[in-house]
């Protein structure tokens, strides 16, 4: 007996809204990085997913490993509101997959940093911004 094929469906077509947002974000990633690069970090990674949240940037300077947020509004006060404490606990929960995947990045020091994205401005590093036990 044939099976009939079932019609394709056309792929969804996400908001222009939610587009936007994720241009904005990896622009806002992608100036982050380079402002990094020029202070004299090391970027490790981009981007990195885990089922418990991501992380940003992953970078090194000299013995610090550093999982970096990114966040990008009009103004900087905007852009640090916008780091919540959950958001915290999901970078800190992808940090430590991060640590059991790269067993021996366990010995660097551990930091985890912000950096502020705003529109015609050079992006805000916060080193040490908030640490794992809160």
């Amino acid at each position: 007996m044939a099976r009939r094929a079932e019609p394709l469906r056309p792929p969804k077509t996400p908001r222009p809204d939610r587009v936007e947002a994720f241009r904005l974000g990896l622009s806002a990633e992608s100036r982050a990085a380079m402002f990094l690069i020029a202070k004299g970090y090391r970027i490790l990674a981009r981007r990195f997913k885990t089922p418990l949240g991501e992380i940003d940037i992953v970078a090194r300077r000299r013995r610090a490993l550093v999982f970096v947020e990114v966040k990008a509004r009009e103004t900087s006060d905007d852009a640090a509101e916008s780091v919540t404490a959950r958001g915290k606990q999901r970078i800190v929960a992808a940090a430590e997959m991060w640590l059991a995947r790269n067993p021996a990045d366990a010995q660097a020091e551990i930091r985890f940093d912000v950096v502020l994205v705003t529109p015609g401005k050079l992006p805000q590093h916060i080193p040490n911004a908030f640490d794992a036990s809160k």
